[in-house]
């Protein structure tokens, strides 16, 4: 994935994850704390802090603090957003694109983010998206989740991997996921793998099993993003190598 495209997707997330704080405090009877919020919006009470402060400096009535709760000044209503009409078309036809790339996670946040926009346009704009692309991580199917590969890539824990290459054979890794990459086709994952000593690319169709380890490798995270990014820079010809 693109540095570009990462950060859109995680400006996007964290857009629709502030949206939802402002309504669940609107719609609270008393203060609630920033556990409480993280649980319903599955994220960390750090990350609800950050929000917090964030919709405070844009002078959103938020009242309380850390350890306290949190608790919205009645009669705020939401701004209305100031996009034009190709900007809303922007957004309608990237939101759309997600649903290519089979991560069934996004495509859920992608869908309620344009229920949001769906009131800034009188009418249905006339642009479609065809929906063929990478197979969808439909974990009834079979199919690891392509959510729970970026979980493990945001807290840095090591994946236990059971993994069929193009031929058939099967191994079991144990990798260090760095990025997820979306090809139009298929998506891949980035890992240093500790069977080959190296950075490898697994398509998530071919993953049969997945189990996050207790084990983390926070210290060398941005480290290794920032190898695999320079060792990927050198494969422009290649699809992916051969796990």
């Amino acid at each position: 994935m693109s540095p570009v495209r990462f950060q859109l997707m995680g400006l996007m997330q964290r857009i629709s994850r502030m949206f939802e704080v402002i309504q669940l405090l609107r719609g609270a009877s008393k203060p609630l704390s920033a556990e409480a919020l993280g649980e319903t919006l599955e994220v960390s009470k750090r990350t609800i802090y950050r929000d917090i402060a964030a919709l405070q400096a844009m002078r959103v009535p938020i009242e309380g603090e850390a350890g306290v709760g949190y608790i919205m000044r009645r009669g705020y209503d939401l701004p209305p957003l100031n996009f034009d009409v190709e900007e809303v078309e922007a957004l309608r036809v990237g939101l759309l694109m997600l649903a290519r790339t089979g991560d069934g996670s996004l495509k859920k946040a992608a869908s309620r983010i344009i229920w949001k926009i769906e009131a800034l346009q009188a009418e249905e704009p006339r642009l479609h998206v065809s929906p063929f692309g990478a197979p969808s991580d439909d974990p009834e199917k079979g199919c690891v989740s392509v959510a729970s590969l970026r979980d493990a890539i945001r807290s840095a824990q090591k994946l236990r991997l059971t993994y069929r290459n193009e031929g058939g054979e099967e191994t079991t890794r144990i990798v260090r996921p760095v990025a997820v990459i979306y090809h139009l086709e298929s998506v891949l994952i980035a890992a240093w793998c500790e069977l080959r000593n190296g950075f490898r690319h697994f398509r998530t169709d071919r993953i049969w099993a997945c189990n996050m380890l207790d084990e983390n490798f926070r210290e060398q995270a941005v480290m290794l993003h920032e190898l695999w990014t320079e060792w990927d820079d050198t494969l422009v010809t290649q699809t992916w190598v051969r796990a």
